[in-house]
Parts: C-alpha cells; sequence; structure tokens
C-alpha cells in the first residue's frame, strides 16, 4: 500500500460512525495517531492471516483506546475536585456558622438573644401548664400548645446548628445545652401529638439563664467587673433555684416508681422553691418536707452543693453593692473645703508611705480630704489602712483616663492631682509614659488643675512641655526619681555626707532624741529640728547684695538665707540663684530659701524693717511694723548687673593662702587658653556642662594592661549592675552633675564605669560628649577588677543599680549593691594594712566614702556593722535620717516624701534640684529637654553669664582665715561670718568625728549648726562655694 493512498480512497473521519460521539481530546488524540500510522511512523500490526491491515482502521482503533483512557482519568479527577469542594464549601458553612454562635456576626448576636428569649418564653409555658396542672383555676389559650411547639422546633433547628459548627462531636453530647435539648423537647412534640400538656423534664430550660450574662454583655448593659459578676452570681443562683424545684416538684407529686402503694404528695411549685430555699439557706423550718426516696436521694446532695453556692453567693452579693455603692459614687465638693486626688500606683505600701509623709508636713493638723483614684479594687489590707484614716481618705474606684472617673471625684476644683509612680517597675518606659497619659488626660479636661508627677527616668520628661496647659508657673511639677537619686549620689561623691545633710534639712525629720542618748555634747542638739523654708523677704533688702541680706538675716534674725527666686521675662520666667555673687542686686518681693526651725522664725525676714528693728537684738522681738518702707525698686536692667570681681564687706578683693580666687571665667566659649589638651573643651548650648567631642567607645575602653589606668588617682569610680537587658538607669543623670560648668575643666575628676560591657554601650552613646570618662569591664564582685581599676586611690566609690530584681524577696534585691559594697571595703582594708606593714608612720587610715544605692532602704543593716558591741560611739545609721550611715547609703524611698513637700512648697523641690542637678530652675530644665538630652557646642556669640555664676558645693576644712586666733574661742558663728565676709562663701552644716574609740575616723552630719556652738580643728563645713574660688586644697 503506497503511502498517503487512505486519504484518497477512504478518509478516516468521512463517514462519521465510529468515534462522533468521543469527546474533543480523545478525537483529536485519534486523529493524530491516524495520521502518524498513515505515514507508517508507527508501525501497523499484521491480521491474523497475515494480511496487512488498513492504517485508518488502526488509527481509529487506537484513538478509540487511547479517548477511554483519558475520559477515566478525566473523570477520577473531576470527582476528586469536586469532593475538595464540598469539603472546602463545608468547612466554610461550618466555620460561618460557628461565628454566627459565638455572636461574632451581628446575624449571629441576634440569634443568640433571640434563642435566650425564647428559652424564657418557652419556660414561661412551662409555668402556665404547672398552673393549670395544679388546677389554680387559670385558663390560658388552647394556642399556647402550638406557640410552644414553635418555639421548639426552632430550638432542634439551633440544636442541628450547633452539632455542625462543633468540632468534637462527642462532646457536643455532653454539653449541658444539648442536654437540655434532650429532655425538653421531646415532651413538646409529645404534648402535641397528643393535644395536652406533658410537663415532664421541661423544668430544665431554667439552666439556659446562665446565658444571661452574655446575652448582657452583647446588649452592652453590663460594662464593668461589677456588672459582669453580679449577673454571672445571679444566673448561677437563679437557675439552680429553679431546676432544683422543678425537680421535687417532679418526683414529688408522681411518687417512686416502684412504690406501693403511692408515696406521691400533691406540692405545688412555690412550695417545692420555698423548701429549696429554705434547705439552702439552712433554715428548714420543717413545714415542707419530701416523701420519696427520689427526693431524699436529691436532698442529700443538693444540700452539700446548695450549702456551698449559697454561702457563698449572698457575702459575694454584699460586697459587690456595698463596694459599687461607696467606690463607684461621686464626691461631693463643699465650697472653702481643700482636697487633693491621689492617682497613679494605689497599692498598699504607696498609700502607708504618702500618708506618713503627708501627715508628717501638716503636723497632724489635717484641714485636706485625700481622695485616692485607684484603677483596681483596694486589697484587705489597703481597706484597712482607709478605714484608719477614714476622717480624711476616702477612696474611688476609677481611672484618671476616664473623664466620668474625672468628674466623680471633683478634679474641676481639687486643689492639685499628685500622681504616683511603682519605683519597682519592671518597664520603667511604660510606668512613665502611662502617668503622661494620666496628665494629658486631666490637662484636656481640667487645664486650670494642678498636676505633680512622679516619673522613673529624665528621659522621659521631654514629653510633658508638649502636652498642652502643662505649665511649671502654675504650680505643675515633675519629681524625676533617677535626676534626684543619681545627683545625689554624684554629689556625695564630691561632698561626703551631703545626702544625709541635704535628707535633714529637705525631707525626713531628725531623730534627735537617739542621738541625744549617745551623745555627749549638748550643744550639738540644740531643741530644734531645722528645715528648708520659703519666705517673701521684706522690701527693705532691695538694692542690697546676697551677702550683706545674708550676714544680716543670720547676725540679726538668726536665720541662714540659701538663695533666692530671681524672676525676669515677660513670661514669668524664673531662676533660683544659690549664693549669688555680689553684682546681682535683690529688688523688692523676691522670694528667699531659709533653713529655720519654724515659720513664724521665717517671718522675721519679711517683718524686718530698717528703721524700727535696727537697734533690737532679739530676733524674738521682731515684728511687723506700721511704717511704710523707704525703698523702692529699680528697672529691671538694673537688678542683674555683672561686674569684674567680687567684693567684700570693706570693698577689697577676696585672697586667701588656702583658697584660691580666680579672676571672672572669661572662656565661656571653650578658651582655656595655654592649658594644653583643655583648648579643645567647650560647653553645652546652655553653657551649664563641659563637653567635648563624641568620644568612641574603643578609646574610652580601659583594661589591665592600658597605663591609664594604672595611673588612675583621685578618680570616681562607679559600679554599675546591670546586662544586656536590664533597663537602662541613666548614668546621664550621674555624670551631669560632675561636669558642671561651674567647676574649672582642672577640677574635674576623672570618672570609671566599672560594669557589664554589653550594659556600658547602651549608656555610652548618651555620655559619649561628656570628657573625662573612662570604661572597664568587669564586675565589683572581683577583687582583681577592683585593682585594676585603682579602688585603693579613689576619691569615691558608687555603686548603682539597675531597676531588674532578681527576687521577690525585699532582702535580696540588694545583694549584688551590698556583696559590692563589703567587697570594696575589704580591698581597700587590705591595701591599707599592707601599706601599714612597710612604713610605720603611715598616717591614720581613711576609709574612701562609699555611697551604695539600695531598692530596699530596710537592708542597710547588712551593711552598718557596729565596730565594737560595747562602744559608746553613736553609730551613724543613728544620725541619719536614712537609717544609714551619713553619705553611705541612698535608698528610693526617701524619694516618695518629696511629693508631699512639693504639694505645699513647690518651691523647695526646685532648689533641692538646683542643689543636687546644677541646673537653675524649670526653664533651663526645658530647654536641655528641647535639645534631646544631647550635649552641642556652642555659638561663639552665646554668653551664658547667668549659668556660668553658679555656686558649687564643697566640703572645706577650717583655715587660718576663718579662724580669730585661738581655736578654743572660735563658734559656728563666728566661722560664718568670716567665710561669708572674706570668700563670699555660705556655711550651712558641719561633718563632724565621731567621739573616740572612732578607728575608721567615720563623721556624722550636723543641720545648721548652733551659733555658739564651738568648732573643732578636725571639723569640716558644708560651703556653698562661689563659681570662681577654686577649692584646690586637700579635703
Amino acid at each position: 500500500m503506497g503511502k498517503g493512498c487512505h486519504l484518497q480512497s477512504k478518509p478516516p473521519y468521512s463517514s462519521g460512525g465510529e468515534i462522533q460521539g468521543s469527546c474533543t481530546m480523545g478525537r483529536k488524540r485519534g486523529k493524530i495517531l491516524c495520521e502518524l500510522v498513515a505515514s507508517d511512523r508507527i508501525a501497523t500490526p499484521p491480521a491474523v492471516d497475515g494480511t496487512a491491515r488498513p492504517a485508518w482502521l488502526v488509527g481509529c482503533t487506537y484513538g478509540f483506546i487511547i479517548e477511554k483512557i483519558w475520559m477515566k482519568k478525566d473523570k477520577d479527577v473531576w470527582l476528586h475536585k469536586k469532593k475538595q469542594s464540598l469539603v472546602y464549601w463545608r468547612r466554610v458553612f461550618s466555620t460561618q456558622v460557628e461565628m454566627m454562635l459565638s455572636g461574632q456576626t451581628s446575624m449571629g448576636c441576634v440569634l443568640v438573644i433571640l434563642v435566650f428569649l425564647l428559652n424564657i418564653g418557652s419556660l414561661i409555658i412551662y409555668f402556665v401548664n404547672l398552673a393549670e396542672a395544679e388546677e389554680l383555676k387559670i385558663y390560658f389559650p388552647a394556642s399556647i400548645l402550638y406557640v410552644d411547639t414553635g418555639f421548639n422546633a426552632f430550638f432542634l433547628l439551633y440544636f442541628g446548628l450547633r452539632f455542625v459548627a462543633t468540632d468534637d462531636k462527642l462532646r457536643f453530647w455532653l454539653e449541658l445545652n444539648s442536654l437540655v435539648d434532650f429532655f425538653t423537647i421531646p415532651p413538646v412534640f409529645i404534648s402535641y401529638y397528643l393535644k395536652r400538656s406533658c410537663l415532664g423534664l421541661r423544668f430544665l430550660r431554667a439552666l439556659r439563664l446562665l446565658e444571661l450574662p452574655r446575652i448582657l454583655q452583647f446588649l452592652r448593659i453590663t460594662k464593668n467587673n461589677y456588672s459582669i459578676k453580679l449577673s454571672k452570681l445571679f444566673a448561677v443562683f437563679i437557675s439552680t433555684w429553679l431546676t432544683a424545684a422543678g425537680f421535687i416538684h417532679l418526683v414529688e407529686n408522681n411518687g417512686d416508681p416502684w412504690a406501693q402503694p403511692a408515696n406521691s404528695q400533691s406540692l405545688s411549685y412555690f412550695k417545692c422553691m420555698y423548701l429549696v430555699m429554705m434547705t439552702m439557706s439552712t433554715v428548714g423550718y420543717g413545714d415542707v418536707v419530701v416523701q420519696t426516696a427520689l427526693g431524699r436521694t436529691f436532698i442529700i446532695f443538693f444540700i452539700i452543693g446548695g450549702l456551698v453556692l449559697f454561702a457563698n453567693f449572698i457575702p459575694e452579693v454584699v460586697e459587690i453593692v456595698e463596694s459599687h455603692k461607696s467606690y463607684k459614687s461621686s464626691y461631693e465638693v463643699v465650697s472653702g473645703k481643700n482636697f487633693i486626688v491621689v492617682c497613679g500606683n494605689i497599692t498598699l505600701e504607696s498609700v502607708t508611705m504618702f500618708l506618713r509623709d503627708f501627715l508628717l508636713q501638716d503636723k497632724g493638723n489635717v484641714c485636706t480630704e485625700i481622695l485616692f483614684l485607684g484603677e483596681s479594687l483596694p486589697s484587705l489590707e489597703l481597706e484597712a489602712v482607709f478605714k484608719c484614716y477614714s476622717a480624711y481618705t476616702t477612696f474611688f474606684y476609677g481611672s484618671a483616663l476616664n473623664s466620668e472617673d474625672l468628674r466623680r471625684v471633683g478634679m474641676e476644683s481639687a486643689n492639685a492631682c499628685l500622681i504616683l509612680a511603682d519605683v519597682h517597675a519592671p518597664q520603667p518606659y511604660t510606668e512613665d509614659t502611662s502617668n503622661i497619659m494620666r496628665v494629658l488626660s486631666i490637662k484636656n479636661h481640667y487645664p486650670n488643675t494642678r498636676v505633680i508627677l512622679q516619673i522613673i527616668q529624665s528621659c522621659n520628661k521631654v514629653y510633658l512641655p508638649n502636652i498642652p496647659n502643662w505649665d511649671w508657673r502654675t504650680g505643675d511639677s515633675i519629681i524625676c526619681f533617677a535626676e534626684l537619686k543619681l545627683g545625689f549620689i554624684a554629689q556625695s561623691c564630691l561632698v561626703p555626707g551631703l545626702s544625709a545633710l541635704l535628707t535633714n534639712l529637705f525631707i525626713v525629720k531628725e531623730d534627735t532624741e537617739r542621738k541625744r542618748k549617745d551623745l555627749k555634747d549638748k550643744m550639738l542638739l540644740e531643741e530644734k529640728d531645722y528645715k528648708v523654708m520659703t519666705f517673701q523677704l521684706s522690701n527693705d533688702f532691695a538694692d542690697m547684695t546676697f551677702i550683706e541680706v545674708c550676714r544680716l538675716c543670720f547676725v540679726k534674725l538668726n536665720l541662714v538665707l540659701l538663695g533666692i527666686e530671681l524672676k525676669f521675662g515677660s513670661q514669668g520666667e524664673s531662676a533660683i540663684l544659690i549664693n549669688p555673687s555680689a553684682q546681682i542686686k535683690l529688688h523688692r518681693n523676691t522670694v528667699g530659701f531659709f533653713i529655720a526651725h519654724s515659720l513664724a522664725e521665717v517671718k522675721r525676714a519679711q517683718f524686718y524693717c530698717g528703721a524700727c528693728h535696727s537697734d533690737i537684738q532679739d530676733p524674738e522681738q521682731i515684728e511687723k511694723c506700721q511704717c511704710k518702707s523707704r525703698l523702692h525698686s529699680k528697672p529691671f536692667s538694673e537688678k542683674l548687673k555683672f561686674c569684674g570681681e567680687p567684693q567684700v564687706a570693706d570693698g577689697e578683693p577676696a585672697k586667701s593662702n588656702s583658697l584660691e580666687v580666680l579672676p571672672p571665667w572669661s572662656s565661656v566659649n571653650g578658651g582655656f587658653d595655654g592649658q594644653g589638651e583643655n583648648s579643645r573643651v567647650i560647653l553645652d548650648s546652655t553653657g551649664m556642662f563641659h563637653k567635648c567631642d563624641p568620644v568612641p567607645l574603643q578609646e574610652a575602653l580601659l583594661s589591665c594592661k592600658d597605663q591609664a589606668a594604672l595611673n588612675l588617682q583621685n578618680h570616681i569610680l562607679v559600679c554599675v549592675f546591670g546586662d544586656a537587658n536590664s533597663s537602662l538607669i541613666g548614668l546621664q543623670d550621674f555624670v551631669m552633675p560632675l561636669r558642671a560648668s561651674n567647676f574649672l575643666y582642672c577640677e574635674l575628676k576623672d570618672i570609671v564605669f566599672l560594669g557589664s560591657l554589653e550594659y556600658l554601650r547602651r549608656e555610652w552613646k548618651f555620655i559619649q560628649h561628656f570628657p573625662k570618662l573612662w570604661l572597664f569591664s568587669g564586675s565589683a564582685l572581683s577583687c582583681a577588677d577592683l585593682r585594676a581599676v585603682n579602688v585603693q586611690d579613689c576619691a569615691a566609690c558608687a555603686i548603682l543599680s539597675s531597676n531588674t530584681t532578681a527576687s521577690s524577696n525585699p532582702s535580696l534585691v540588694d545583694t549584688e549593691s551590698i556583696l559590692a559594697t563589703l567587697n570594696i571595703r575589704s580591698v581597700q582594708d587590705a591595701v591599707f594594712r599592707a601599706r601599714a606593714l612597710g612604713n610605720q608612720s603611715q598616717p591614720c587610715y581613711k576609709r574612701i566614702p562609699i555611697t551604695t544605692e539600695l531598692k530596699s532602704s530596710t537592708n542597710a543593716h547588712f551593711i552598718n556593722q557596729t565596730s565594737s558591741s560595747n562602744s559608746k560611739i553613736p553609730q551613724q545609721d543613728q544620725l541619719s535620717t536614712t537609717g544609714a550611715p551619713a553619705g553611705a547609703i541612698f535608698s528610693d524611698s526617701f524619694l516618695n516624701s518629696l511629693l508631699s513637700m512639693t504639694y505645699y512648697n513647690h518651691h523647695i523641690l526646685a532648689l533641692l534640684q538646683t542643689l543636687v542637678t546644677s541646673r537653675t530652675g524649670p526653664a533651663l530644665g526645658e530647654q536641655l529637654l528641647e535639645e534631646g538630652s544631647r550635649l552641642r557646642g556652642s555659638p561663639d556669640s552665646m554668653n551664658h553669664n547667668a549659668s556660668q555664676v553658679r555656686c558649687k558645693l564643697a566640703l572645706l576644712p577650717l583655715s587660718r582665715r576663718l579662724l580669730t586666733g585661738d581655736l578654743q574661742e572660735d563658734s559656728f558663728g563666728d566661722v560664718y561670718c568670716r567665710a561669708l565676709d572674706l570668700f563670699g562663701i555660705l556655711c550651712f552644716g558641719l561633718y563632724r568625728l565621731m567621739e573616740e574609740p572612732n578607728p575608721y575616723k567615720n563623721r556624722f552630719v550636723i543641720a545648721r549648726p548652733a551659733s555658739d556652738l564651738k568648732m573643732l580643728s578636725t571639723d569640716l563645713l558644708f560651703c556653698v562655694v562661689p563659681f570662681n574660688v577654686a577649692t584646690t586644697g586637700d579635703l
């Protein structure tokens, strides 16, 4: 057969017979096979008799076979896809039904509420049938049976939807709602079939009342914990009560099935409810009792469960109702009555500490009511505290973030709102931002309300000036724990004992009774406790220099004047100036800061009149006179005048052999000409702090082999405990007081930070702009690391701890700090003994001051060890208000006292911040915050005279120029006047050696010594030194 003959004689698909009904794909494949056979590309198998078969027949056969095979495969694929589609749509349907039944959609909420209402309707129909069965002569229409049947038909549909939506089919049959449907739906259909009521177990519909709390939440009727909890209690109680009554009614009216004769009794449903209530309440009158065995068996188990339910239900309901009534009420504002609102961290510890400090400030005469606004219900212990102080404390449940709660506590009429912070919060940033949001809420609704806020980290203060209506001029204040705490510790490194002195003067009452028992010199304990107070100065002091006013107040009024508040600008800006130079003249209505015993003493400074009181010697005789002031205030341009150098009373420049008086600081812009490396040191944009170019971490990192580490002398060692995950302490707040511009560059001490490198790396980016800072990777618990940083030759040592608490036990939270303190003391003592053995003429040992930060002040006894059990030396922990050696321990707890103090006088907080942070007022603080806590170089055109003339704190020895000649005749008053007249130095405390035996030469603090107190040669003076007096002597 020739090629292609079959195409001419008989086309393969021309007949249209055999495979016309095949699918398109099969037809195409068959056609392709025919063409391949016709072209001899596929061999044609011979017939049985050996003759050749036509090519078209073979092609059609092959095509038919392939078509059938592919059709079968297509059918299998189609069936598989159909099955997958069914599974998918079934899952979609199940998910939608489940969402609908859970009330997550609007249709679902409607369905759930409808089912609940129909259950209530079905339960009511059950009670109707009961009334008919008990022959109460109450007749209802017969159509009620059809209504009940329709309800249960809907329940049956709902049952099916629940079954489809559930994943665990077996568990579904054992659910409470399923069991209720099993026993309640069939009796209704039987009733419909028999055309008469059938009670059965239809009383179980009462169990669907357990859904009531959920329905009330859907309808947003219950929104708080009180209402939700109360609705749950009532739902459980009522459903249990009605169900138990229905079961007793069933068994008592039908009797035991096996009992012959029948032991049934006719009990109405109301009597069954009465019986259940008497049983649950344990009253048990006995007038109604059960007779059947089933009823008695049920009562046995029901008494146990019902008693527990009833015993818990009544107290909880009473508690909820009473607490809701008292804690959710509104405060009734009374005109003329003072009250404050305290919110934030309302706990047993914070409330107890606040009330103690607040009452101490009021000295027992409480004329201000305290409203506590807590976001959680008080514990039993806290409730007991509120009851003890119920005369002037009230607790309200609510949040400062809710405008309705602010209205309830009368925030608009409150004298102030005080916001407490949790100092030991594991996340300080979260705690601070939460309190800042409370401030924002208060200021948005009541812009004129004064707010006093506690925050933990100083970096979070930047958000507060951005809050509308926040104004420090109206008394809004920020108490930053990190700023004050680290400022105290930093100043204690330069002035040992300063923290105890300032604590005595500003915060805690000194325990003079205990000191009186131990000290022999009763002159140390004048019958007064001195505090820092503020009051307006007399207008007779206008145009006088601060030194002149200070001397007059001390000699004539027996008052120590620390500083003044200088107001300037059109916006009411002010600056706190402590011991300002003679170039600044006082003007009228100037506020002064005094160290005094009582407010009556301070008022003498306002009553003083040069014409009437110049001849009076007794300060107590100075009273308000009736004459008019002869002085008038000068123009504002004359209030600030900066001259060449300070002048003393006689007009001669102050000079001394022991204290170097320098010319005015001309290096405002980093001049320091001729001082080598100091020439590149500049000041920040405010002129208040030394600054340098950013130092890379590796250049500041010391090692044991570095020559710089070996040559460290008279430096400040800071031991830091923290890791890569610890919250930041904020070392910038520690460094800034030590790098204040009122110190000459040569007076700056090297600061060495010893701690984990991972932690120090995180802090370094905030302090890399400060000069003379070094890092050492190690631990204060290692003696080798302490020797590597020359701890024995340091000027002072500070131990800081991160906010991470490793233990919930208060006695163990300070473990690392305590062990580090003891370790440093051990290393210092070992070095001292080794030096003493090599040099018998070694001078008496002087213990290097160590300031340790403790999270819990109760752990101070682990550090303060009694040197001798039979010694009559007063231990330093008895002389310090913090329960620790003077300047040795610093605890966060005493900073809480600042809140009450600030409420009564916010100027005191500003003065304290000025002393410990080297800033001059809130206005400058806001300027520093606007810079993002980063130091920047100041342009050459800027002049910062007011910033540079700040005084500095110092601890000075007695010099010959301060003594009249015979030391035995010199008193503190004599030294005070001579230091003020000759050098412009203001003395306000003593640091005196303890009585012998005192091998470690420990000292104690005397705040505001009496004027006639005799001085000792070993005494050290707490002083405020002018900016241009260099304290270069060995202190």
